[in-house]
């Protein structure tokens, strides 16, 4: 059944839990985890839950970490889940189970939206072109994708985990919409396919190799990678294309950081 973007809104899942301890990112910052790394006076996390918190689509908001004695840390966000704005649930050992569980917290036909809390650029637009565009659709479950022209426009020489079809270039954009109860049955592929999550051959090596050997002759668009994968999992998928090179910039890296870094300086200065 299709949703009216206009009367439904979201629930969001922020994924703030570390994957590993051993993390460049917070090695080199005095953050006891990843989502508290400061930005410009600013946790990373709490970027990403202002702007959710700012976001027309979004009703309610839960945050799937980080550890109860990291976010007992920032008085700022502690305040958030105190309040009742944010809720808070201890991290599960990956991020596909903290998302899989979180889901199960969530009322079965309540739309849901997840990102994750190394996304400090996401604004409160960019969340909102998503939600209205997953909800117009007549989907299970959507995807963020960002033109990866549009991003290396904006961040020459960037490196990304690029997805080629035979229509673009993409990159992901760690936007994820569970619209229906059958599609969060996709959270549970993806707790299968995490450990692949920067290999797209062997993700697409899932489809079959006729569409391995489409995509690496780059032959294979990706409205049939999507309808394959739909047919696999058994769920109606669709992309969203995001027009905003920010959408598809996390911080995975010291160099991912320095370049959201300067990214922001440059909005300050622009709006001096």
């Amino acid at each position: 059944m299709q949703l009216d973007p206009e009367s439904h809104q979201m629930t969001a899942i922020v994924l703030a839990g570390d994957r590993s301890k051993a993390d460049s990112l917070v090695n080199e910052s005095p953050a006891g985890c990843k989502a508290l790394i400061d930005i410009d006076g600013t946790p990373m996390v709490r970027r990403v839950l202002d702007s959710l918190l700012a976001s027309k689509v979004v009703s309610a908001i839960t945050m799937a970490g980080p550890q109860a004695d990291e976010l007992a840390t920032d008085a700022g966000i502690t305040a958030l889940v105190e309040s009742g704005q944010v809720s808070w649930r201890a991290p599960e050992s990956s991020p596909s189970t903290s998302a899989y569980q979180t889901m199960q917290t969530v009322d079965a036909d309540q739309p849901i939206l997840l990102t994750t809390a190394d996304h400090p650029l996401l604004t409160p637009e960019i969340v909102d072109a998503f939600g209205r565009q997953s909800l117009a659709d007549d989907v299970d479950v959507a995807v963020g994708l960002a033109p990866h022209a549009l991003v290396t426009e904006a961040y020459p020489g960037i490196k990304k985990t690029v997805l080629r079809f035979a229509d673009g270039e993409f990159c992901g954009c760690n936007l994820f919409a569970f619209l229906t109860p059958e599609g969060r049955r996709a959270a549970n592929f993806w707790r299968k396919i995490e450990q692949e999550r920067k290999k797209p051959l062997l993700v697409i090596g899932l489809l079959g190799w006729w569409a391995v050997i489409r995509y690496r002759l780059g032959l294979l668009p990706l409205e049939d990678a999507l309808a394959k994968l739909s047919k696999r999992l058994g769920l109606r998928m669709r992309a969203v294309i995001l027009p905003y090179a920010n959408a598809a910039i996390d911080v995975d890296s010291i160099a991912d950081l320095m370049l959201v870094k300067g990214s922001l300086e440059k909005a300050v200065d622009r709006d001096a």
